[in-house]
Parts: structure tokens; sequence; C-alpha cells
């Protein structure tokens, strides 16, 4: 175990910690509000622990897979821990256990929230509370590999830090992947703020609702969530979300005029195919309540593409819908976005995956004969990753089982134990 390489990173990232507060810190100055002092202060001692740190450098520059995940598990650590300060040095949020839930909460893009008056909280707050869902949806240590020079073993950080059962490198080098995944991701938060600024939604909100919908995270400034705004910004708020629900190498293709690769890339099918079904069941099933077929639209795709993406927006109680709306949900909400995007979930390229190997087995016991390989996009899935997808599931679905059973010992019923940790282990929410 390389442990120099491990503190020297960690090091790196409390210096850039200490870049990321000072945006906060600025927006406080805007609104003439002294809690942005707070984010001064530990912008400076995160600047300041990271630099010592750093002045030792590592005589073994050598990173292998376990580094990565040590060192990936670990910076999302010192991200909740360092992140929480502002809250409670503040006292917007009083107890640290509590800011560091919420920060946690954020930088994961989870979205669940301790916070009963969110509207009560300073702007400064507010922004750094959905400023980490948008630097946690692509990943801060992603964000390093593209700010600074790495060399080819900085593939087992991006390794270890993106979703999905496999990493694709959209160019020869670790760093330029890196750099065009996140120009990618500032773009498209950057097209979306000005497209809800043109739907007249105040430029603080576009900024923070933004910041949510790029990273799936859902937090709001308002306690309505996003009921407040008119139907224009719900509208644009659900194409965003879609947008960034879709692996980011499609968008890639798009940018190197690679048309027909993107256009056939059968994860995004899939994608859209499930989410087109679950609005159809679901509009069919309100109808009847809601009273009209485009506010039923509305609500349904709204609904369907928070889910699915696992942003966890809401312009509607979805509870007062009945038996089949709901389970269209929550079927959303295990399937997730596709792999390569900032959504969470099982992902939909292993959804794929899981579909072919069962109907492969299936016939295998028809046609004991036939040999049949798994294949996305007319190429056959290797063993590794074929191991790695399943590994993936049995994890899942046993830290799923261990978490409901947790759950369960504090007294909640069985519906609301099981779906607020279906909502929280697939980085929903509330």
């Amino acid at each position: 175990m390389n442990y120099s390489i491990i503190v020297y990173v960690i090091g790196l990232l409390l210096q850039f910690i200490a870049g990321f507060l000072m945006i906060p810190e600025l927006v406080g100055n805007i609104y003439h509000e002294e809690n942005a002092l707070y984010f001064l202060a530990v912008a400076a001692g995160s600047l300041l622990v990271g630099t010592l740190i750093r002045l030792k450098k590592p005589k073994d520059k050598k990173m292998h897979a376990k580094e990565g995940m040590i060192i990936v598990a670990l910076g999302w650590i010192v991200l909740s821990l360092v992140g929480a300060m502002p809250y409670v040095l503040s006292g917007e949020i009083a107890s640290y256990t509590d800011a560091v839930f919420e920060t946690a909460s954020g930088f994961s893009t989870t979205g669940a929230s301790i916070l009963s008056d969110v509207e009560a909280m300073s702007h400064c707050m507010l922004f750094w509370r959905s400023f980490t869902h948008w630097l946690g949806g692509m990943g801060v240590l992603v964000f390093i590999l593209a700010a600074t020079p790495s060399g080819a073993d900085s593939m087992h950080l991006m390794r270890a830090e993106s979703p999905g059962p496999s990493v694709d490198k959209l160019v020869p080098r670790v760093r330029e992947t890196a750099f065009y995944l996140y120009a990618i991701y500032l773009v498209m938060t950057a097209i979306e703020i000005v497209i809800l600024l043109l739907g007249e939604m105040p430029p603080f909100d576009a900024f923070c609702i933004s910041f949510g919908t790029a990273g799936t995270g859902g937090f709001s400034v308002k306690a309505s969530g996003i009921a407040d705004y008119n139907v224009f910004c719900q509208v644009v708020i659900t194409v965003f979300m879609l947008l960034f629900g879709i692996n980011f190498k499609v968008y890639y293709l798009l940018l190197c005029r690679k048309w027909r690769d993107a256009l056939k890339t059968e994860e995004v099918r899939w994608y859209l195919g499930i989410y087109a079904g679950a609005v159809a069941i679901i509009v069919i099933s309100i109808m009847d309540s809601v009273g009209s077929f485009w506010d039923s639209l509305n609500k349904a795709s709204f609904q369907a593409a928070s889910i699915m993406t696992t942003t966890g927006y809401a312009t509607t109680d979805f509870n007062k819908w009945g038996t089949l709306p709901q389970a269209v949900l929550v079927m959303l909400m295990f399937i997730g976005a596709c792999a390569g995007s900032t959504g969470g979930g099982i992902k939909v390229s292993r959804i794929m995956i899981y579909f072919k190997e069962v109907r492969n087995e299936i016939s295998y016991l028809i046609h004991p004969r036939s040999v049949k390989r798994v294949s996305i996009d007319n190429k056959s899935v290797d063993d590794t990753t074929l191991r790695t997808a399943n590994a993936f599931l049995g994890a899942y679905f046993f830290i799923f089982a261990i978490s409901f059973l947790v759950v369960c010992i504090d007294g909640f019923d069985f519906t609301s134990s099981f779906t607020g940790v279906a909502a929280t282990i697939n980085n929903i929410g509330p």
C-alpha cells in the first residue's frame, strides 16, 4: 500500500476545497451577508492544512486500484467534514452531525435534508448547499484530474469515482478525458441557467436549481420544491434532468460529429424507451384525478424524469396518486439513469446486461447447444465486465437488505422503511 500518495492526493483535495469555498463567500458578499466570512475562514484553514500535507512529496508516485479506492473513500469523508464547517460556525445548522449529514447528502447528490425551513437560510449557505450537488455530480476527484497534470495511474482514480459497469476513456489521456467531461458538464449547466433566466426564474434560483439538476441532487431553495415555478421552467428542468441522465460519452460523440455512433447507442434507446413507457402508464393512471391531459403529462413527465435520474425534485405530491403510478416510480428509482451520467440507481447499462443474461440462460435451457454472448452496441461484453456487474448487483441488494432491517428496528412501518432505504441507496433523497 502506497500511503504517501494517498496522503498527498488528500492534501491536494484540501487545497481544491479551499478554492470551492471561496465561491459561496463571493455570493455572500454580493448579498452583504456576514456569514460569508465563515467560508473564508474554513477556506484558509483547508488551504493551510492541504499545503502542509503536500510539502512532503511521495517518493513513489505509483498508484494502483486499491490506492484509488481508498483515496475516493477518504476524499468523500474529508469533503463532508470540511464542507460542513461553515454551517456550524455560522449557527445556521447548530449540530455538527446534522451539518455533516447535509453536506454528505449534497456531495453524494442524495438530496435528503435535515432542514425544516430551507427558506430561512442565508443566500451564501443555500448556494453552497446546491453547489455541493454540482461538484459531487461529476465527482470532485474527476475535477482535480481535469485541472492538474496526471499520469496513467490516475485512471484508477477515475475508475473508482465513476459510476457504471465499466469506464471508457474519451481520449487516450486520462486528464483530457476528465477535462472534456467537465467541459461538457459546465456548458450544459450554463445553458440550463440561461434558459431558466429566459423563463423569468430569479437569477439566484436559476443557479441553484441548475446545480441540483446537473448533479441530479434535488436540493431546492424553496420549501415547495419546483411547484412555485411556471410551467415553462418545469419543462426546461424536465428536459435537462433527462439530458444529465444520459452517458456523457454520447455528447462527446456528438461534438466529434459522430452522429451515427451517438444515435446508435443502445443504452440511450433503452433509457428513453423505459422513460416513455413509464410516462404513458402514469398519465393514463392519473388523468381522471388530475382532470387535464396536458397537466397530467407535465406532472408525469417531470416526476418520472426526476425519479429515474435520481434528482428528487417534485412539482406535486405523488403520494396521493394511485398504487400503479407509485409502483412505476419505485421501479424507475431502482433502474436509474445511464452509466457515465450524473444519475444514480443500478444504471440502465447493468439492467441491460442482467436482462440479456437471463434471456441467454432461458435460451440455453431450451437449446442446450446454443452459445450466445451478451452484447451491447453490437460488441460482446467481456467476462470481467459481466463479473463486475453481477458482483455489484449482489453487493447492492445485500446492503439494501441490511439497511432495511436496521431502519425497521426504529419501528417505522414497512412502506416507509422500504422506500426510505430505496431512496437513499439510489441517491434520490427524501
